[in-house]
């Protein structure tokens, strides 16, 4: 799979932008296409020009998810090209920049902050931290697709397949042989993708994740193309893993919990991951609080004076994951 690996300083490290080409045909896609800052646009730029391409000529652009470390680039592209930019119609607003979609996040996410017990002066720097990273990027006009939905782009097949959790609208891509698929950051080589934080839309992020990485075992690709970093040889493993390691995290805000007593989702957090900063000042909280919310769900917490109170001590984790 040709792909150009993209730097990224803001968030989880290398993207990757694909390139999709039919010499036959002369057409182009991206899936995916970096973040909008100049050292990324540089390298998107120069590694389409290695290839005797540049942004005039993307015919599509194909988005795993909303992100700004993935569809960034995606509203300048599309000005030179005129390009059709594909993408989930959960995120479609998100990359459309919509005013009221936006302001609507922004609220959704202050009532999160305020409900997992952020403190004022964390809360102040992760905003100060998004009004000056300044990686937007101009709005595209968006495709929406859905769940099944077949592209034909840059001559390939590809089919959508719906993987909620880390973005409400993620997706990921199967090619044609059904044996590969692009993934976006539904499963990823080295970290695992936020949950809760990166997506404060999402009602049961963790219920939604679980199902997701469940999907994408069992269609048993050969190899899968991530977001960041290197292909994955045994995607399937690897969702296991994931998956396992969500079990794990559970257990352990299980024990806490326990040892001491009842807790909002920052303090949670604080045990999981210490001290935090920038982006992950919302990520740590969501974190956590989607796994007390998935046991609240499912009766094990109660959610009470904005704290999470352990309502058995004796749990069986085997129907949740």
């Amino acid at each position: 799979m040709d792909r150009i690996t993209l730097g990224n300083e803001e968030f989880e490290g290398r993207n990757n932008a694909y390139v999709l080409a039919d010499e036959e045909t002369d057409e182009l896609a991206l899936v995916d296409t970096g973040i909008a800052t100049d050292p990324v646009r540089r390298d998107l730029r120069d590694g389409l020009a290695d290839r005797g391409y540049e942004f005039a000529d993307v015919d599509d652009i194909v988005l795993t998810h909303f992100h700004v470390d993935h569809a960034g680039l995606a509203g300048e592209i599309q000005a030179e090209s005129d390009a059709t930019v594909y993408v989930h119609e959960a995120d479609a607003p998100m990359v459309a920049q919509d005013p009221d979609a936006i302001a609507a996040v922004e609220e959704r996410r202050r009532d999160r902050l305020e409900e997992w017990g952020v403190p004022e002066d964390a809360q102040s720097e992760l905003l100060e931290f998004l009004e000056s990273a300044e990686i937007d990027g101009p709005p595209a006009e968006p495709t929406p697709i859905e769940d099944g939905e077949i592209l034909e782009v840059g001559g390939r097949t590809l089919e959508t397949i719906h993987a909620p959790g880390h973005a409400a609208g993620l997706c990921c891509f199967e090619t044609a042989d059904g044996d590969e698929a692009f993934v976006g950051d539904a499963v990823l080589p080295v970290y695992t993708p936020n949950v809760g934080g990166a997506d404060v839309r999402i009602e049961r992020p963790l219920e939604k994740y679980v199902a997701t990485l469940r999907r994408l075992a069992d269609r048993d690709y050969e190899r899968v193309w991530p977001g960041h970093r290197d292909p994955i040889a045994d995607p399937t493993d690897r969702a296991l893993t994931i998956l396992e390691h969500h079990r794990e995290r559970t257990e352990t805000i299980l024990e806490l919990l326990v040892d001491h007593g009842p807790a909002d989702a920052w303090t949670i957090s604080a045990h999981l991951f210490g001290d935090l900063e920038g982006i992950h000042i919302v990520h740590g909280p969501g974190e956590a609080f989607a796994h007390l919310d998935h046991l609240r769900h499912e009766g094990v917490v109660a959610f009470e004076n904005g704290e999470y109170r352990l309502l058995e001590d004796a749990v069986s984790l085997d129907d949740l994951f």
